[in-house]
């Protein structure tokens, strides 16, 4: 069983843990101190020396988004997201609302790194104690002098404000989050130009997840050495794994990546539940394709889990034990999808409504095998040609629900 400390999630369990004065009592808005004596190119070196990669879903590597923004842009921002809205990801939501200082303090020493004088939260808006934890942590931060002009008197100015969604699922994507920041409908945009060229209001933005966040005054006050000696050559640093469906203790664990997935289910979240056995894993959020019982040794890691045919995505690992109808699971993902697809692109909009048409039919055992071959072709036809992730990650759970429990869909349509 791996020993580890928390570190990101070090604050989540004391008393007022949301409180600037917790914070500041256990080192708290130290590294920011730290940061505000260095240059920003030394920061944004700093940062891509650890090898830290975006906790959002995508694994970009952090520093190296950082280094895209022009340097010259008169104007750079910051935006938060906190839209957290993948099926069985509650780790975000955790942090806001038990420790937002820990993620206010990655804000401004991103912003520092990167020039942005202003920067945005946007939050999903069924968060509604994170809302007020947000707009509390902002207000005490510039009474702290953290926030505001010439701030601990090192000559950079930023500005921070909140912004709520109205929980729509696709403004978790980078574009369409800003898209409704600027106060319009939440739909992805075309890329290029990234938000690094042109984000917010037409200006270079850095867009960045509260996990991905936390691990900055961490990096910064122990160095990117201490970072990179976490995890797997090219999955570094500590993850939070929220672990939901069929376990004994359900709940967020910090852990190195990396860290096998047996390992997670039974020796953290306590096994699966009534002494059964698993039957599949969803190892990084609905959109990751499901595992086996067979691949419970796999590290928890983006390398790793991408060669076993699946994604490491936000962290959120479901577990099913033996009795779960996958069927119904693969119907369940698809219509949460179709409910929160923003209908832009046709492969999205009639491809999803479609998929659960189908699923639908043979769910309910009335399904015949044309009905099974048009699921399959529609599966193969939508992924990459939509204009965000969307259309692909509602594929991938009822691609591999049809390649690794293809007898429970055979059986419906006999």
């Amino acid at each position: 069983m791996t020993t580890w400390q928390p570190v990101l999630l070090a604050n989540v369990n004391r008393p007022n843990s949301e409180k600037i004065t917790t914070y500041l009592a256990h080192g708290g808005y130290e590294a920011l101190r730290k940061t505000l004596k260095m240059s920003p190119d030394q920061v944004i070196a700093e940062v891509k020396a650890s090898g830290l990669r975006g906790r959002g879903g995508a694994g970009f590597p952090t520093g190296a988004k950082w280094g895209f923004i022009p340097k010259d842009a008169p104007v750079k921002y910051l935006a938060v997201n906190t839209d957290e809205g993948e099926p069985g990801t509650f780790k975000d939501r955790l942090i806001v609302e038990r420790d937002p200082h820990a993620i206010l303090e990655g804000v401004i020493i991103a912003s520092y790194a990167v020039g942005a004088h202003r920067a945005f939260v946007y939050i999903r808006g069924e968060f509604f104690l994170g809302v007020k934890r947000w707009i509390k942590a902002i207000a005490d931060a510039y009474q702290y002098g953290f926030l505001g002009k010439n701030i601990l008197e090192s000559g950079f100015d930023l500005d921070v404000s909140l912004h709520r969604g109205a929980g729509a699922y696709i403004c978790g994507e980078e574009t369409a989050m800003i898209e409704s920041l600027e106060g319009k409908r939440g739909e992805p945009r075309l890329k290029p130009p990234y938000p690094a060229q042109a984000g917010i209001w037409g200006q270079p933005t850095v867009v960045q997840n509260c996990e991905t966040l936390v691990n900055i005054p961490h990096i910064i006050g122990r160095g990117a050495a201490w970072f990179a000696s976490i995890g797997t050559e090219q999955s570094r640093g500590p993850k939070i794994f929220c672990v939901s469906g069929h376990v004994n203790r359900p709940g967020n664990y910090e852990l190195p990546l990396g860290t096998p997935l047996r390992e997670i289910i039974y020796e953290h979240a306590g096994g699966v539940r009534m002494g059964r056995s698993v039957k599949a894993v969803i190892p990084g959020g609905a959109s990751t394709p499901f595992l086996t019982a067979d691949k419970l040794d796999v590290p928890m890691a983006f390398e790793t889990l991408a060669a076993a045919g699946s994604a490491l995505g936000t962290g959120a690992v479901v577990v099913m034990d033996e009795t779960t109808d996958m069927v119904e699971v693969a119907r369940r993902v698809m219509s949460f999808y179709v409910h929160e697809s923003c209908g832009r692109c046709v492969p999205c909009r009639l491809g999803g409504h479609n998929m659960l048409h189908e699923l639908d039919i043979i769910a309910s055992g009335q399904g015949k095998r044309a009905n099974l071959a048009r699921l399959e072709a529609l599966t193969r036809g939508i992924p990459g040609i939509t204009f965000c992730p969307l259309g692909t990650g509602m594929c991938e759970p009822v691609a591999s629900g049809l390649k690794l429990f293809r007898s429970e869909f055979e059986e419906r349509v006999s």
